[in-house]
């Protein structure tokens, strides 16, 4: 069993590959975790190339959903996206907050900072600027965002429950989140569960749906809704890298199943700071 530090650092070094990858070669992987399937598509991402704001150059196809499209962005608003990546959406939430607004990108790994900050520079964008850090005490200070995105990130962090306390630090009083991110119905089998490569792509590193709601509740926010949800199938050619022919029947007959989400959820208005101890 892996310690939360160790989990860490094997996101950290799976990010850090991936952000020397091109599109094409993410594009063919689980989550952008590297060649782990024979088919010419990723089983998690969305098409982001209909979006305004959209920039090739950092879409590296490692999202579950399409969080900015329903974040409810408005001009002048500040925006924090957790797990930045190489800047896909904090662009996409340039375009909707404008030039009067902010956009603040936070990641963990060192390699995708760089390829983000080169990425604002080439596009030339004073307001949308990236910080290295842990989403889990993210390096921004408490009540100054009106917008929080994240697209499929929380499912790799161990410790869930401290970012999303960390989110309503975050969020002004009146501020909500859009957050797409990957969860079940039931359980993996556990040489799944297990595997480092899987929770680097995303999947094993997921938490039950009912779990996941439950937390963001329990953190004081309000009228939390599913903006999307769609199933993930796990091609087969991943799943017979961790199960035999019988498993993989079993793994279908039953009633497990993988979703991506779209979360919102609203910090409320009268809230004088946060729940208790985070402040």
């Amino acid at each position: 069993m892996h310690t939360d530090d160790q989990l860490k650092e094997i996101v950290k070094q799976k990010y850090s590959e991936i952000a020397l990858q091109d599109k094409a070669t993410n594009a063919a992987s689980c989550c952008g975790a590297g060649g782990c399937s024979t088919e010419v598509y990723n089983i998690m991402s969305e098409d982001y190339s209909t979006l305004s704001g959209y920039n090739p150059d950092a879409d590296l196809s490692l999202g579950c959903g399409l969080p900015t499209q329903f974040a409810k962005i408005k001009k002048g608003d500040t925006v924090i996206d957790l797990g930045s990546g190489a800047g896909n959406d904090c662009f996409i939430a340039r375009q909707e907050t404008g030039e009067t607004g902010k956009v603040i990108g936070i990641d963990f790994t060192p390699a995708m900072i760089e390829k983000a900050r080169n990425n604002a520079e080439k596009l030339q964008f004073n307001n949308v600027e990236f910080r290295q850090g842990d989403i889990e005490k993210m390096p921004v200070s408490a009540n100054m965002a009106d917008v929080v995105v994240s697209n499929c990130v929380l499912n790799l962090v161990p410790n869930k429950n401290g970012v999303i306390s960390e989110i309503f630090r975050v969020l002004k009083p009146g501020g909500h989140f859009s957050i797409s991110d990957i969860v079940l119905q039931g359980e993996l089998p556990s040489q799944i569960q297990a595997a480092a490569e899987m929770y680097a792509g995303c999947v094993s590193g997921a938490i039950q749906k009912q779990e996941y709601l439950s937390l963001i509740e329990k953190n004081g926010f309000k009228n939390i809704t599913i903006q999307k949800e769609k199933t993930i199938t796990i091609p087969e050619d991943i799943l017979s890298n961790y199960l035999t022919p019988e498993e993989i029947t079993a793994f279908h007959a039953g009633d497990t199943g993988i979703y991506s989400i779209t979360v919102y959820a609203e910090k409320p208005a009268d809230v004088a700071c946060c729940p208790p101890g985070c402040c």
